[in-house]
């Protein structure tokens, strides 16, 4: 039987360089302090370690995680996968039956699943969707999307996983003057919209189809400029950098 696995993380490093690490740290290090049973000076040690040991030339997608029985703090060093900007979604007729949304981890074998799903039908990530169709994620992404010259995302009351790219993206919109809002919306509200999803590994990718439903979304006229935005964000490594616990 596969060992529970409590918390992960993941984020992309491109010869030794990383966007929004403080995000992940804390994101990763908040839920590990929540269920109690590591110290923050456990975390520290660790979070200096994991960085000391990312190689720093190449691709990858290393997975920082806590599981185990009892739980221990692990490094997973991978290969980063093949990246894309563009990205179909599958819209399953079920909605989203994770039993831990907020946080990343206890339902990645189950998402991962549902990715597969999603491929058998011609798409690369499964849309999450309420009990009542409010669209919420996807499988691993955070989805945002453009009302006229608004950047919108699903509400807040919503169980969702704080995605460090949409957040990333939100705070840089609120910065340059661009209106955000959350927005409750059911998948066929989406069509002729500008629709992203958005996770460490892409970036911004645009959503060119919903499989299996008839909404269409927007090619759009922010995808290009905001994508290149994102990708020169990245920053050198550093053990002793902003973030740590």
């Amino acid at each position: 039987m596969a060992e529970e696995l409590l918390v992960a993380d993941s984020w992309l490093v491109l010869d030794g360089s990383v966007r929004s690490l403080d995000r992940h740290i804390g994101r990763f290090t908040r839920s590990c302090l929540e269920l109690g049973v590591v110290t923050p000076e456990d975390l520290e040690r660790f979070w200096h370690e994991t960085i000391s040991a990312v190689p720093r030339t190449g691709a990858w997608f290393p997975r920082v995680e806590l599981a185990g029985d009892p739980p221990s703090l692990r490094l997973r060093i991978r290969p980063a996968p093949a990246r894309g900007d563009h990205v179909r979604v599958w819209v399953p007729d079920v909605p989203d039956h994770r039993l831990h949304p907020a946080r990343k981890g206890p339902d990645l074998l189950a998402l991962g699943d549902l990715r597969a799903l999603a491929e058998n039908h011609n798409a690369h990530e499964a849309l999450l969707r309420t009990a009542d169709g409010i669209v919420v994620e996807a499988s691993s992404s955070s989805l945002l999307w453009w009302e006229d010259d608004v950047l919108c995302a699903p509400p807040e009351e919503i169980p969702a996983l704080p995605g460090t790219t949409a957040g990333l993206v939100r705070d840089l919109a609120t910065a340059l003057g661009i209106r955000t809002a959350r927005r409750a919306r059911r998948v066929d509200e989406l069509a002729g919209r500008e629709v992203w999803l958005l996770n460490a590994l892409h970036g911004i990718r645009l959503v060119t189809a919903f499989v299996g439903c008839d909404a269409v979304p927007d090619n759009g006229k922010h995808f290009t400029s905001w994508r290149e935005r994102v990708e020169r964000l990245r920053l050198p490594l550093d053990p002793s950098g902003p973030g740590l616990v």
